[in-house]
């Protein structure tokens, strides 16, 4: 006798339209917020990877233009130019190296490498296997390689996390056989 009571009364229940706007609210309103504020972050994303994207072939090019020898400042102005352009708010880092193609013994070597930013040089074991990471090039052909890192801090709290923004631009030299640090030999 009870159970059919409860019967009766859960589907009234279920058959009930009668409802709140302000319950509905209550519950459909904080989910869309945090939809909207996690849509938001993750095209903040995609758009500072894209900026920093865009300011690493910069400085790779700017760099692949030079026909005199770069030194330290230059670098150190490279990285603050990478900064500016890519609006980074935290400390970001810029690694350039000078690599050449040994069509004998097909491995890549590099010229000189230096940093800005507290990142380590590559030296040629770093790059000696790397031909599945940059271009297929004639014998002795030289390439200018530009990595930047600067780190991303979402502007909301839904999921993203802090993460590191690394880039890996190459080019080839423009105006120049190659590019050279302090002097060219």
């Amino acid at each position: 006798m009870w159970t059919a009571r409860i019967k009766t009364r859960l589907r009234g229940f279920l058959r009930d339209d009668d409802g709140n706007i302000a319950v509905e609210a209550m519950i459909v309103l904080p989910v869309m917020f945090w939809a909207f504020l996690s849509v938001f972050s993750i095209f903040h994303a995609f758009r500072t990877y894209s900026i920093n994207h865009k300011a690493a072939f910069t400085i790779g090019d700017s760099i692949s233009r030079e026909t005199a020898p770069l030194d330290q400042a230059y670098l150190d102005g490279s990285l603050q130019l990478f900064e500016y352009l890519s609006n980074s708010q935290s400390l970001s880092s810029l690694r350039v190296t000078s690599l050449f193609y040994d069509g004998d013994d097909q491995r890549f070597y590099r010229d000189w490498s230096k940093t800005s930013g507290g990142k380590p040089e590559l030296s040629n074991g770093d790059v000696r296997d790397w031909a599945n990471r940059l271009p297929v090039m004639p014998d002795n052909e030289r390439i200018v390689l530009v990595e930047t890192w600067s780190n991303y801090e979402p502007p909301f709290r839904t999921g993203l996390e802090r993460r590191e923004i690394k880039n890996f631009v190459f080019t080839r030299p423009r105006f120049a056989p190659r590019v050279c640090w302090r002097e060219c030999n």
